[in-house]
């Protein structure tokens, strides 16, 4: 009896989380004060809810002592970084989590997703007003402002960034939650939850982070700039605006066409008018199965051992300042704009060329109508913010052509 109590009072998660060193239970128990926060954000400030929730069920699942439901050796070996996954191994030693990440190594769960953006997607903005492609692009300065600061940093003893966990990092300036896990996965998959709760948790905190950065690079009056009615788009220029896109995107960077492909493709599903219930399921029963199984994979990355390093600290301070170089970016671009048009450009929808959609083009509009509430700025905005989504796949495609 004595023996069974002993072997029952072993298998408990108490046990297993005090019997190991003390430096384990106290990372352990740092990451459930962080799901506590992420799930705070998600619930009572309602940031990015759909996503922080699931990431921090993930976290919270694999963490817990002895539940044994993700295991990253299965999908990374340190001593072979190119081995490859063997999905009998998973089936036969993995648990529940394990499965589902097989989803995220093998891209299908970002590029899924991608088809329910682009359901959602209207790109009429930037049909109608073409140039608001090159605030989308201005606003990618914080990407390659990262991916340089990522490989200064890697010169610290300790932290040693290479140039793939340098790109995995300057991606985050894209803000642009499924490429960068994409992106990750492929070039540094060991900091996939470092990365992806960065991304996601400053994409929540657009509304907090761009305003101090648009008041002082803008000027009142430049703020105060009312801009023409968008055009009429036909139907014709809807329909064929994915297909030239993807076209041109695969022709040039190959590498993209999955993330752009799958982008397109679901916004044809949705302007061609003949495929109305797949873009609908597209739009909401794809979406959100997969955000479900995509959240909880990614946040399970995030182990004591592997999230709570230097490492971490580093890629947060290195997204946030993605994140305002990007702003910073496509505000100067406005400016540019502003001034080679006469004034017919407001610099404020530069700030909405980084890719979180709709959330930057919202922020724009209303920091535009804090100085003017006549002044409607919301459908310019969408045009960078639509391009911005190319753009950061365009980026993500850059660096995987480089260092895969």
């Amino acid at each position: 009896m004595l023996d069974s109590l002993l072997t029952l009072w072993k298998s408990t998660g108490i046990y297993n989380l005090f019997s190991g060193p003390t430096d384990i239970w106290i990372k352990t128990l740092i990451m459930y004060v962080i799901v506590g926060v992420l799930v705070y954000l998600a619930i009572k400030k309602q940031f990015e809810p759909l996503l922080l929730l699931p990431i921090a069920v993930g976290m919270f699942l694999t963490n817990l002592p002895g539940a044994e439901l993700f295991h990253m050796d299965l999908f990374i070996n340190m001593d072979d970084p190119n081995a490859k996954v063997v999905i009998q191994d998973v089936f036969a030693k993995g648990g529940l989590i394990d499965i589902l990440y097989l989803g995220v190594k093998f891209g299908v769960y970002p590029s899924l997703i991608f088809i329910g953006i682009g359901a959602m997607t209207d790109f009429s903005p930037l049909i109608s007003n073409p140039k608001s492609i090159f605030l989308g692009g201005a606003a990618q300065l914080g990407v390659f402002a990262a991916f340089a600061g990522a490989l200064l940093l890697g010169a610290i003893p300790g932290i040693d960034f290479n140039e793939m966990e340098a790109a995995a990092i300057g991606i985050i300036g894209g803000a642009d939650g499924p490429t960068a896990i994409n992106t990750t996965k492929e070039l540094a998959p060991h900091l996939l939850g470092a990365i992806a709760i960065a991304a996601y948790s400053y994409m929540a905190l657009i509304p907090l982070i761009q305003p101090p950065f648009m008041k002082l690079i803008t000027t009142k009056e430049e703020r105060k700039i009312k801009m023409e009615a968008l055009g009429t788009v036909s139907k014709l220029e809807k329909v064929l605006f994915p297909l030239i896109v993807l076209f041109i995107v695969a022709i040039i960077l190959p590498e993209a066409t999955q993330l752009v492909g799958c982008l397109m493709f679901g916004n044809l599903l949705n302007v061609c008018g003949v495929t109305d219930r797949l873009s609908q399921t597209a739009q909401n029963g794809l979406i959100n199965v997969v955000t479900i199984f995509l959240g909880i994979s990614v946040g399970a990355t995030a182990t004591a051992e592997s999230f709570l390093d230097m490492k971490t600290i580093f890629i947060i301070v290195l997204g946030l300042t993605a994140f305002i170089l990007s702003t910073i970016g496509g505000l100067l671009g406005g400016k540019l704009m502003c001034k080679l048009t006469k004034g017919k450009i407001n610099p404020l929808i530069g700030s909405a060329g980084v890719s979180a959609v709709p959330m930057a083009a919202r922020v724009a509009q209303k920091v535009g109508q804090q100085e003017d509430p006549s002044n409607f700025l919301l459908m310019h905005a969408m045009g960078p913010n639509v391009a911005g989504v190319i753009g950061s796949a365009i980026c993500a495609g850059v660096f995987l052509a480089l260092f895969k």
